[in-house]
């Protein structure tokens, strides 16, 4: 994306239900700035396997300490990521801890990071399963935000009774030690007002050193080594410490998004340890940095199609009537933009080009979210860009002027999970890729055919594309929703298929389908968690338009 360090989006916070909890006070916002009145078959999962993977590292002396650790359990007060979450983290329904792993697993007596965890105990303790272990995606959104919310969306549910809800910051990310900082606020800030559109060679080489000074910040502040062991290679062996600290044989896990890229690695690292897995909003293992990019454009472009076929018929469209010109439409009102930012309720920030997209995409992800994006547009329209702008700094985090960490460890993470792209002919084919995939975040100019960070990166990824092995795993289920602007459909569909388990497909217009409060949705996935009841095979939901 333009001005900002990476191209590919991630999920902004986490699963909807997350911004669905920030929901209220977000639209509330939002009505303040635009009114300017304030400043089948089914399968049980199967039993106990003796059988462990080859190089199991639970089988290793050397990393008998971390598996066998006790997990000291404490009040959550100083566990939160974000302020605007602290209220939450002071209920005393909530426990946290920090769980100790190797920073490299090959020398596992050397640095440590330290895990933050927080969990909340199952309601009937008489008949409890064990632990279910979530993961909000990101890559770079803190997972124990994801407790409360799912406390929350369970309530009466089977799930909140028979397990212990637990959530936990992957190692750099929220809490956990130590945390990415790459970037000051101040930087940050910077950063999201800097438009690239030049897409000359002088326009590229300025794109690419701002590119290459990200890195270098990066890469000075946290250190090489630390930067060398961040990817979901990592994650996944510190998710089986945990697994260990919480007296669980085997995983019971839900991820969402970039979560599913955690479970996936994890299923093929220790098949005969997973119990039970929901992976919703799937990310492809077999696609690379090119294809996976494109696609997710082509997700978000379908996903703006679909908010202007709805806004198109309610009064008032910004975008007019003709639901196939709104994307052209939309470009008249943001081109301008990238030379002669928007004014906004806040005397000392306008509204890049970058940020208006970037508020757009945030909408996107939520069809509840459609009335608050016409009405950003409109009062772009007018000249003022204040509503798109809240909405961008919902995605970036950013709150009385401070920022988490999520974005940083985004990128972090990113980096060390995708394949390198510094030939210039894979550097074009992606940035022009994604430019022709979503036209409605063109800057009219072409693309920028620049490097991103990950070429500047000073240590290599640890993943690649590759078709997932995971025999021996107990049956999966993979929630797809058909109008997913950031992980399309068919990602779902392909990952059911190579891991051998059960697609739930879902009809709408949203990232991730699961306990938020759709019952259809909800009573399978419980039913599948709790008792190893898989849907049947073809089965639908649907979500209601809104």
């Amino acid at each position: 994306m333009l001005g900002s360090v990476s191209s590919r989006r991630r999920s902004p916070s986490g699963p909807p239900h997350l911004g669905v909890r920030a929901l209220t006070a977000l639209v509330a916002v939002l009505a303040c700035v635009g009114l300017s009145a304030c400043s089948a078959p089914t399968a049980t999962a199967p039993a106990a396997a003796t059988a462990t993977p080859p190089g199991d590292p639970a089988q290793d002396p050397a990393l008998a300490r971390f598996y066998g650790q006790q997990l000291q359990w404490g009040p959550c007060t100083d566990y939160a990521a974000s302020p605007d979450v602290a209220d939450q983290y002071r209920d005393p329904r909530y426990q946290c801890a920090k769980l100790e792993a190797p920073l490299d697993y090959a020398q596992p007596d050397g640095k440590t990071v330290k895990i933050a965890v927080m969990r909340s105990k199952a309601t009937d303790q008489a008949n409890r399963i064990g632990s279910l272990l979530l993961n909000p995606g990101g890559p770079g959104v803190s997972g124990t935000q994801l407790v409360p919310a799912t406390v929350k969306s369970t309530e009466n549910s089977p799930v909140q009774a028979r397990f212990d809800l637990v959530g936990f910051d992957p190692r750099g990310v929220g809490v956990s030690e130590p945390s990415i900082d790459c970037l000051t606020d101040a930087e940050q800030d910077q950063y999201r007002a800097t438009v690239y559109s030049d897409p000359s060679p002088a326009g590229v080489a300025a794109l690419e050193a701002h590119n290459k000074e990200y890195a270098d910040r990066c890469t000075a502040r946290m250190g090489a080594d630390v930067l060398a062991h961040l990817g979901t290679r990592e994650v996944v062996k510190d998710l089986d410490v945990l697994r260990a600290a919480l007296g669980d044989e085997k995983l019971t896990y839900y991820g969402y998004s970039y979560g599913t890229s955690v479970g996936s690695t994890y299923a093929e690292a220790f098949p005969t340890r997973v119990r039970a897995m929901v992976l919703d909003g799937a990310v492809d293992p077999t696609q690379d940095t090119v294809e996976t990019n494109i696609d997710q454009s082509a997700g978000f472009q379908q996903a703006f199609d679909a908010y202007g076929a709805w806004c198109t018929t309610q009064p008032n469209c910004p975008l007019g009537t003709d639901p196939k010109a709104v994307t052209a439409t939309w470009q008249k009102i943001v081109q301008p933009l990238i030379d002669n930012p928007a004014r906004t309720s806040d005397p000392t920030r306008t509204l890049s080009f970058s940020d208006a997209i970037t508020g757009v995409q945030q909408a996107l992800y939520l069809r509840s979210l459609w009335p608050a994006l016409s009405l950003g547009i409109s009062k772009l329209a007018a000249g003022d860009g204040s509503v798109l702008l809240t909405l961008a700094d919902f995605y970036y985090k950013r709150v009385n002027g401070q920022y988490d960490n999520s974005l940083e460890a985004f990128q972090a993470i990113t980096c060390m999970d995708n394949v390198r792209i510094t030939d210039p002919a894979q550097v074009a084919k992606l940035n022009e890729g994604v430019v022709g995939a979503a036209p409605f975040t063109a800057t009219g100019r072409g693309a920028v055919n620049a490097k991103d960070p990950c070429a500047f990166w000073p240590v290599p990824p640890t993943l690649e594309p590759h078709r997932p092995q995971a025999d021996g795993l107990a049956p999966v289920v993979v929630v797809s929703v058909t109008g997913d602007p950031a992980t399309p459909y068919q990602a779902g569909v392909d990952l059911a298929e190579d891991l051998n388990g059960r697609l739930l497909k879902v009809e709408g217009n949203q990232h991730t389908a699961g306990y938020q409060g759709n019952a259809c949705i909800d009573d399978k996935l419980t039913a599948y968690l709790v008792d190893g009841t898989l849907p049947d095979e073809g089965a639908q939901c649907v979500l209601p338009a809104q």
